[in-house]
């Protein structure tokens, strides 16, 4: 076989106990060698995701496993920025869910996100996604305006959750619930429910980038960057901004 051939093959090998590694690691052309070794590293580095992905699985087969077969991941994006909503989203997954690139969505580059979240909606038994209004923020602040988003997210499932893994909150709802410091660094459901929150926020802002175009929101997401803050010094704020949050609210004295 060509080393061209011998590579297309190595690409559809996933288990290092494949014998064909053993066929041809006494090939003596260096492009074979070339070819294992970074196939040996590849399936070694997915090895390790799946082996974290698991690990990350933990709190959901342990309610799995006590019979609550639908557990809900809720989690929210936005709780930082000076302009633009808090969005949330509660999920359930499958048992069988096995995206194992789903991770913390801040971890995630946002093309990689971008990637992921059609494709945990696709696999997703059910999942909704809830918005609390730059306005509701100023008026109840943004903590209690999260927790209305993250019941709404929550209510608004066609499946009724027989547990909940909640980002780091405790949410007004009788469903039982465990809120995890971390939760989407530590839950794959609390992690796939902040990439769907965090993608669908990012639209959002974009959105609102092209309305907006002088405060750049496609990119800063309303976060106070230096050109966020420089453009609302020059011009102003905008009926997105969060008036209660410094330094708009000192700027509005």
């Amino acid at each position: 076989m060509t080393i061209k051939e011998i590579k297309t093959l190595f690409s559809t090998i996933n288990q290092l106990s494949d014998d064909t590694f053993t066929k041809y690691q006494n090939d003596p052309r260096k492009g074979v060698q070339q070819v294992i070794k970074r196939r040996r590293n590849q399936i070694l580095k997915m090895n390790q995701v799946k082996l974290e992905f698991k690990k990350r699985f933990k709190f959901e087969k342990h309610f799995w496993d006590e019979g609550k077969s639908n557990v809900a991941g809720v989690d929210e994006v936005g709780r930082g920025p000076l302009a633009g909503p808090v969005v949330t989203c509660a999920v359930i997954l499958p048992h069988n869910f096995n995206l194992y690139q789903v991770n913390d969505s801040k971890q995630l580059s946002p093309k990689k996100r971008l990637k992921l979240a059609p494709l945990i909606k696709a696999k997703a038994l059910d999942y909704k996604i809830a918005v609390s209004s730059n306005q509701l923020i100023d008026q109840v602040n943004i903590y209690q305006a999260d927790l209305i988003a993250m019941k709404k997210s929550v209510e608004g499932l066609t499946i009724t959750p027989n547990q909940l893994i909640v980002d780091a909150m405790k949410i007004n709802s009788n469903i039982p619930q465990l809120s995890i410091v971390k939760g989407d660094a530590r839950s794959i459901s609390v992690a796939a429910a902040s990439i769907i929150a965090k993608v669908y926020r990012d639209q959002l802002m974009c959105q609102y980038g092209k309305k907006y175009p002088e405060y750049d929101f496609q990119h800063n997401a309303g976060y106070g960057t230096k050109e966020h803050l420089d453009a609302i010094k020059k011009y102003g704020i905008t009926p997105i901004h969060r008036k209660t949050f410094a330094p708009i609210c000192n700027l509005l004295k």
